[in-house]
C-alpha cells in the first residue's frame, strides 16, 4: 500500500480551534473541563461533534452504549473500516485534551482527506466511545470493554453513580442510546491518538511516543470497620481506628509500588470516612485502590502483597475488612504492525520519537482484544492530567496529528 507523501500535513489551526470550541462545554471551575458521561454536558458535546461530521460529509451510527462512529466511505465498502478516535468525556475537574485530543484529531484526519480530495480504499470511522473515564459510573472504558466482549452490557447498565442514578437511564435521558448492537461492527485496525499523562516525553524532548504496551491495572474498593467512638474521652488503647488502619493501608499500598520498579506504580485515589465528624474517631472508611503494570506477574504479585498485608493490618487494630476488585484489565502488548505505522510515519515526517508504555487505561487497551490496534502519544506540560490545568502546545496536538493522519490513511490504502 503507498503511504502518504511526507508534505501532507493536518490543518493544525482547525484542529486547535476545535478543541478550544468544545472546550467551551461543561466548562470546570479552573480552565478545563466537567464534562462527565451522560450528562447533559456531554449530550450537548456529542451533538457538537456530530454537527461537524455531518458537515465532512460523514454519515452517523450509535450503538446501544451510546458510542459514536462517524463513517468516512472507502472505494470498497465491502472492505472492515479503518476506526480512529478516543472518548469527549472528562473527569470532574478534567481538562481540554484527556481524550478529546483523539477524537478530533481522528475528525482532522477526514477533514484533511476532503481538503486533499484523497479516497481510501478502506472505510474511515471517527469514533467517540462512551464513559472512557468511570469516573461517574465505574468501570472505566465501560463502552469499549462491552464491544470487546469483557463486561456485560446488561450490567453496566444497572451500575449507579453516587446519587443512585443508573447508567442505563442517563444515556436514554440525555437522547443517545442508540439501536444498534454493540460489539457487531468489523474493525480492519484502531489507532488512538492521545496526550501522554506523563513527564516522559516533554523532559526528553521527544515529538511523538510510539505507544507498544499499555499497563495492567487493577482497582481495589476497600471497606475497613472500626468503632465510632468519642475523640476525647476515648483511650488510646481502646480505639478501632479505621481512618488509621486506611492510613496505613496507604503506606502499604506506595510501598508495594515502590517495591516493584520500575514501571509499577500504586496509589489511593478516592476516599469516604464516615461518620466524618471531627470529634468522632472514624467508624468506617471506603476508599479505592490503583495498581498498574507492564508486567501481569508483578500486578498479581502486588494485589497479593496488599490484600496479605491489609489482613495483617486489620488483625493488628482489631478492625474489619472487604475487598472487592471494581475493575482490571491485563497488560497490553499493541499490534506490531500498526505500531509500525506510527513509527514509520514520525520518521517519514521528521518527528524525534521514541517507544512508550502507557500507563493509563485507554479504549484502545480492550479494542486491541478484537483487531489490531496501536497509539500515539504527544507531549503534555509537566506530564499533567486528570486536573484542569492539563495543557499541550499547539505543535504538540498538531504533529500527534499529522502522525495519526499518516498511519491512518497508510492502513486505509490511498487510491492512486
Amino acid at each position: 500500500m503507498s503511504s502518504p507523501g511526507e508534505n501532507l500535513r493536518i490543518n493544525g489551526d482547525r484542529l486547535w480551534d476545535s478543541l478550544m470550541d468544545m472546550a467551551k462545554i461543561g466548562p470546570g471551575i479552573a480552565g478545563g473541563n466537567n464534562r462527565q458521561t451522560v450528562t447533559d454536558a456531554d449530550g450537548e458535546g456529542r451533538h457538537l461533534f456530530q454537527s461537524w461530521c455531518e458537515a465532512a460529509g460523514l454519515t452517523m451510527g450509535v450503538d446501544e452504549m451510546g458510542t459514536m462512529f462517524a463513517r468516512r466511505e472507502g472505494t470498497d465498502p465491502s472492505l472492515a473500516p479503518v476506526y480512529v478516535g478516543s472518548h469527549l468525556d472528562t473527569q470532574p475537574t478534567g481538562g481540554k485534551y484527556d481524550g478529546v485530543l483523539g477524537v478530533l484529531g481522528g475528525l482532522e484526519v477526514v477533514r484533511t482527506l476532503n481538503d486533499l480530495g484523497i479516497k481510501t480504499r478502506h472505510p474511515i470511522v471517527v469514533t467517540n466511545w462512551t464513559n472512557e473515564e468511570g469516573a461517574r459510573f465505574a468501570p472505566a472504558m465501560m463502552a469499549s470493554g462491552v464491544f470487546s466482549g469483557v463486561l456485560d452490557q446488561a450490567d453496566v447498565y444497572a451500575h449507579t453513580d453516587k446519587d443512585g442514578k443508573r447508567f442505563g437511564d442517563e444515556l436514554e435521558r440525555i437522547g443517545w442510546n442508540g439501536s444498534e448492537k454493540v460489539g457487531d461492527r468489523k474493525i480492519h485496525a484502531f489507532f488512538e491518538l492521545h496526550i501522554e499523562q506523563g513527564p516522559i516525553l516533554e523532559d526528553e524532548g521527544i515529538d511523538i511516543g510510539v505507544v507498544t504496551h499499555g499497563q495492567g491495572l487493577k482497582w481495589l474498593q476497600v471497606t475497613l470497620t472500626g468503632k465510632e467512638a468519642h475523640t476525647g474521652s476515648t483511650p488510646m488503647p481502646k480505639r478501632r481506628n479505621a481512618s488509621l488502619g486506611m492510613a496505613r493501608v496507604i503506606e502499604l499500598v506506595h510501598h508495594t509500588a515502590m517495591s516493584h520498579q520500575p514501571d509499577a506504580v500504586g496509589a489511593v485515589g478516592h476516599i469516604e470516612v464516615y461518620p466524618n465528624s471531627r470529634n468522632i474517631i472514624a467508624g468506617k472508611t471506603v476508599f479505592t485502590i490503583d495498581i498498574r503494570s507492564p508486567s501481569k506477574a508483578t500486578l498479581d504479585e502486588m494485589d497479593l502483597t496488599i490484600r496479605t498485608g491489609i489482613e495483617a493490618i486489620i488483625s493488628d487494630m482489631d478492625i474489619g475488612a472487604e475487598i472487592e476488585q471494581v475493575g482490571a484489565f491485563d497488560p497490553v502488548t499493541f499490534n506490531e504492525g500498526c505500531v509500525s505505522a506510527i513509527r514509520n510515519a514520525a520518521e517519514r515526517l521528521g518527528y524525534s520519537h521514541r517507544n512508550i508504555i502507557s500507563g493509563a487505561g485507554h479504549d484502545a487497551c480492550w479494542i486491541n482484544r478484537v483487531a489490531p490496534t496501536a497509539m500515539v502519544m504527544c507531549p503534555c506540560v509537566d506530564g499533567l492530567s486528570h486536573n484542569e490545568a492539563e495543557e499541550i502546545s499547539r505543535e504538540w496536538a498538531s504533529a500527534g496529528a499529522d502522525v495519526l493522519f499518516h498511519a491512518v490513511v497508510e492502513t486505509a490504502g490511498i487510491v492512486e
